[in-house]
């Protein structure tokens, strides 16, 4: 038997052998469901059932007991948009947010930068700005409630401001200073995260298009300007991303350092939410400012991945 024959009958036997096409492209999407359906389902029962379930009690008046019944529309959203308690939250809520980025996201990429490179004992600055965000929000929140009291004549800070003569101050207590005070917190607490990606985003820079800048006559803030920064454009529009979202959704720390108060002047969108859902039992009530500040964390993200962060996953994608 020749080659040619022998090679003919090689080959059908390998296509008899092998399954039809169409049978082998439903055992692929037998097995792509078969991996992806533990976590589909618990991302319907966790994610997308409460949600949905919080959209439908917001149009009843319910007290949390029993099948909702009291229907009664868009009331519950007419409410809240009318109370002025709610537009406080929401202002203190764009306060925390414009303040972690005009302060929080520069400061952490400016000590990245320093950091990041040839800075001696960086690994150990690394380490000390990063530990805060290991530490659990309740930990940090009764940490700096101990540090900034509501009573003028208590706390860390006053103690030390008392040592060097100054007039002490009610941190916690006071409506002017309360914000500040939290935004102090939250910074402390979050800074090294920010801190973090902007360091990983550095070690994708390549050191060399530095230094061939440097080499092409190029200073420093040329550099930076024209290289670091653009080559670190990912990572800054992710970490505003993370700190929009964050800032909008601020609940742990406000509630066991203030509660919302002083006179509802560090009341944040989802404290107000928790107050009402849970505190005062008006679950409809509750859930209608869910959702309202659900579809704001929405909407934004749709539009900031689309609009902002599109060029950033368009290679990836394609």
């Amino acid at each position: 038997m020749s080659i040619a024959n022998l090679s003919a009958l090689g080959q059908a036997a390998t296509t008899a052998s092998q399954p039809p096409r169409r049978h082998r492209r439903w055992d692929e999407v037998a097995t792509i469901v078969l991996f992806l359906a533990p976590a589909l389902v618990l991302f319907v029962v966790f994610m997308i059932a409460p949600v949905l379930y919080a959209g439908f009690i917001s149009f009843f008046s319910w007290k949390g007991f029993g099948i909702p019944k009291d229907f009664i529309g868009l009331e519950n959203y007419t409410k809240i948009l009318q109370d002025k308690v709610f537009m406080k939250a929401a202002i203190h809520g764009g306060t925390i947010l414009l303040l972690s980025l005009a302060a929080q996201l520069p400061l952490a990429l400016g000590l990245a930068l320093l950091v990041g490179r040839s800075l001696p004992g960086r690994a150990i600055f690394r380490t000390i700005f990063f530990m805060p965000y290991v530490l659990a929000e309740v930990s940090t929140a009764y940490i700096w409630r101990f540090m900034l009291e509501a009573d003028p004549q208590t706390g860390m800070l006053n103690a030390l401001i008392k040592l060097v003569g100054l007039k002490t101050v009610a941190w916690l207590g006071n409506i002017d200073t309360v914000l500040f005070a939290i935004f102090i917190a939250l910074t402390w607490k979050y800074f090294g995260y920010h801190l973090l990606l902007y360091l990983a985003g550095l070690q994708n820079i390549p050191v060399e298009m530095e230094e061939a800048a440097a080499i092409d006559g190029a200073g420093g803030f040329q550099t930076l300007r024209y290289i670091t920064l653009p080559m670190l454009g990912p990572t800054i529009r992710l970490t505003v991303y993370l700190s929009v979202l964050g800032s909008l959704q601020v609940f742990t720390m406000v509630q066991l350092m203030t509660k919302g108060g002083p006179v509802y002047a560090s009341e944040m969108p989802v404290t107000y939410m928790y107050n009402f859902g849970f505190t005062r039992f008006q679950y409809g009530y509750g859930a209608a400012a869910a959702m309202l500040l659900f579809v704001v964390c929405y909407l934004f993200s749709v539009i900031y991945q689309r609009f902002v962060m599109q060029q950033d996953v368009a290679g990836a994608v394609e």
